[in-house]
Parts: structure tokens; sequence; C-alpha cells
């Protein structure tokens, strides 16, 4: 077990966050809960902004809203001073509802739609991070149609297989993003250059995610700055900006050795600075995409233990009022998490269980294998670093509404997401008349 940002054990040995007793808090409020501390987001946050502002280069940290996208995180990367990285029209549409400047949205995404791509330049977006042939031809069509222009970045991927989960790695050659270096990206470059409808203001790259080691990092900045070598000759013009994407890891487990945010970005800049002066190149203006080290620590889950199964020289199983359905990366990414009995922090008794979800599926696991404080029904668990896409990737798997959400504060408990009804699963849904006039007439 671990605790960051403003999490303590009180004096009742209850967890407490942002001076809110998580017990007394979903006596209120209820489970299964995903609970923000608003103080660790804002840390983390100005942390990126002062690590940039030592270095005298122009830079735009740009919140990856796909970790957590809420209007009240809109609000909180404005308020910072960020930028916004969005991947879809609902991201987008979640932008504009909160006011967040629309000057400072990127829009990134391997297919987006058409009617995605006009929301975007109506909304008269920041830039395009363009990820093929066909978005080049989408974006010309459309921008020509409403006589506007718009910024671009080309999304390249450098051939850099980072030290991550396979599903996570976006970097290598074998990829569903972006250009290839070096002749597809120069050859897309050429096509957007000539284009009257879009202004190419540099490239995009992203090597994965959950990444601790930076080696990847400088190795893909070396290519990057070889092609901008070759690309800025071939088009006869600089290229002002560089995206370096994001991918900086954070503390699941107490196994987990991330870097601080400070030696990530002095890092990265100082690999920037050192290949492109090498090459006599001007050093950009550096754009990067942290999501996960801004919110993914910042949050915890909490559940109500319910039934147990204890299986004799194998396993006692401990099952929870959620899963999968607000939690699905163990079953995606064998994700590995820290938790504690969060009405009961400290104790002399210890256990080891493994963490079920209630859902009809064998691999609906949350935790395998830990030790915790003899959990009992009715106990309250904390599952620890749960802010980054796990209510982004939640469902409604077995027709379970989706968690609460709420942001902690200086002893303030926000709700900034409502908790799903089992009336909401049914809103959208749909029954044809004829089944209806089937059943009215005994049909069988």
């Amino acid at each position: 077990m671990f605790l960051t940002g403003t999490s303590r054990i009180n004096e009742k040995n209850h967890l407490e966050i942002g001076g809110v007793d998580t017990v007394e808090l979903v006596e209120r409020v209820g489970t299964p809960l995903y609970v923000l501390d608003e103080a660790e987001i804002r840390k983390r946050m100005k942390e990126f902004i002062a690590s940039f502002q030592a270095y005298n280069i122009p830079f735009q940290v740009a919140y990856a809203s796909k970790a957590l996208c809420t209007k009240a995180m809109c609000y909180m990367a404005e308020q910072e001073g960020l930028s916004l990285d969005v991947v879809s029209g609902g991201e987008l549409f979640t932008a504009i509802q909160a006011g967040f400047p629309s000057e400072r949205i990127h829009f990134h995404g391997n297919n987006k739609s058409e009617k995605e791509i006009e929301m975007a330049i109506d909304a008269n977006i920041g830039a395009f991070v363009i990820d093929n042939l066909y978005e080049i031809e989408l974006i010309k069509e459309i921008a020509g149609r409403k006589e506007k222009k718009v910024n671009a970045l080309i999304r390249v991927t450098p051939g850099i297989e980072a030290h991550t989960h396979e599903y996570i790695q976006t970097g290598q050659e074998d990829s569903k993003f972006g250009f290839n270096l070096n002749e597809p990206a120069i050859a897309a470059a050429k096509i957007v250059q000539a284009s009257e409808q879009i202004e190419l203001n540099g490239f995009h790259f992203h090597i994965g995610s959950q990444i601790f080691d930076m080696t990847g990092f400088e190795k893909a900045v070396e290519r990057i700055a070889d092609f901008y070598s070759i690309v800025q000759y071939e088009l006869k013009t600089e290229l002002p900006i560089l995206n370096t994407g994001g991918g900086f890891g954070i503390r699941y487990t107490n196994e987990d050795n991330p870097l601080s945010i400070k030696n990530y970005v002095d890092s990265l800049l100082e690999s920037v600075k050192n290949h492109f002066v090498k090459r006599s190149l001007n050093i950009p203006e550096i754009w990067i995409e942290p999501g996960r080290s801004i919110i993914g620590e910042a949050g915890i889950t909490l559940y109500k233990i319910g039934s147990s199964k204890d299986i004799p020289n194998v396993r006692k199983y401990v099952a929870v009022d959620g899963g999968m359905m607000d939690n699905p990366r163990p079953a995606l990414y064998q994700a590995k998490y820290e938790a504690a009995i969060a009405n009961r922090m400290i104790s002399d008794e210890s256990e080891k269980v493994s963490v079920a979800g209630k859902a009809c599926e064998s691999g609906d696991m949350l935790i395998w294998d830990i030790q915790l404080n003899q959990p009992q029904a009715g106990d309250l668990l904390a599952i620890f670093s749960t802010g980054a896409y796990n209510y982004s990737m939640s469902s409604n798997y077995n027709r379970i509404p989706r968690p609460a959400m709420v942001l902690l504060n200086e002893g303030n408990a926000d709700l900034i997401v409502e908790r799903e009804t089992v009336e909401d699963l049914v809103q959208y849904d749909r029954v044809p008349e004829r089944l209806t006039v089937q059943k009215n007439i005994g049909i069988k």
C-alpha cells in the first residue's frame, strides 16, 4: 500500500483524501465510487508547466483527455494553463461545452469522421494531428468547402518499440498510427504543403504509454532530428513545432519506479537540444501530451466488499460491487494495483486474498494475491492509482450502471459525474411495434 497526494490515515483509522473521510463519503454517495484528489491533479499540472518554463523555449503542455475526459477536468486544465489533446468528437464536444479555448485544442485519431472534422473546423481548433492520406483529403475537402485554412501536424512512427505492454506500444513501424519514416512521411508532408487548406506546422510522434525508461524517447528524438533535417530540405521550409507525445509512467504498485515529472521533461528537452543543435537545426516549439501522469495517481476507486470464497490450499476470493465494468485494465493489460481496507487502514492482521469483480466473467479480477486487513463483507476497499483510463474505458457490461465521480479538495466533496441508474440503461432501448403486437395477440 502507498499513499499519494493528500491521502492520509485519519484519527478514525479511515482513509482520508482531500480532507474528506472516505468512509463517511460513501455513506452519503454510495459505491462503487471514483474519487479524485484535486490538489494532486493541479500539483502535477503545475509541475509540467514549471519544468518547461526552466528552459528558454516555446512549449505547450496538452492534457491527454482520453485518460479522463470530463468537463471538470477541462476546467482545471484551462485554469492551470494547459492545452488539450482530444481524440474524438465526444471529447471535443466535452471541451467545447466546458468553454475550453479552442485555439489550445489538438485533435488526434487514426480515423476521424467527416462529422468530427467538421465540428473541429467549425470550432476553430488549434491543430489537427493528421494520421493518414485519407484524412488529408477529408480535411482539404471540408476546409475548402467552409473556406477555411487549418493548422496541422503529421503523425509519424519513428520505429521505436517502447518497453511496455504490446497493446499500448504505438511508435513501432507495425502500427495502425501515422506515417512511417522517411519516404511515406515526406510524401504526406509534400501533399499537405501543396494544399491551400492546410498549414503544415510540424510533426508528432508517440512511442507508447506507461514508460519509465527515457532511452526510447531519446532514440526517437534522434531519429526525428534526422528526419527534420531531411524533410525541411525537401520542403525548403522550416517546421516550427515538434510534438513528442506522452506516455510518462506512474506508480501503480510498489514495484513501479517512475521518474519525477521534472526528470521526464529534463531528459526529453536535453535530448531535443542535443540532437537538433548537433544537426544545425533551430530548436522547435515543443508540445507534449501527458494524461496518465497527471490524473493516474490522483484517482482512487472505492468499493463495498460482499461475498467471499475460500478454496483451501489455493486462494481466497473476495468480491466487490464493481469490476471490469469500471476498470477493464486488469483484463485487458494484466494491470496491477495496490489496495487497502479504507475503514481499517492499520491492522495487525493480514490475509492474502484475490479481489474479484461482480461481472459474469471468470476474467473479472481486479487484483490477484494481495495482503489485506482481514476483509469482511461490508468493508470499504480502496484501489489506488485508478484515475487514468478506468472511467474512460468503463462499460455497462451485464447492464451494470457506471459509478459516480467525486472531486475532493480541502474538505469539499463535489459530484462531477452523476451515478448512472438502471433507468439510464434502457433510455435508448426501442421495441419495434410488430413485437408488441405479437406479444398482445399471444404469438408464441
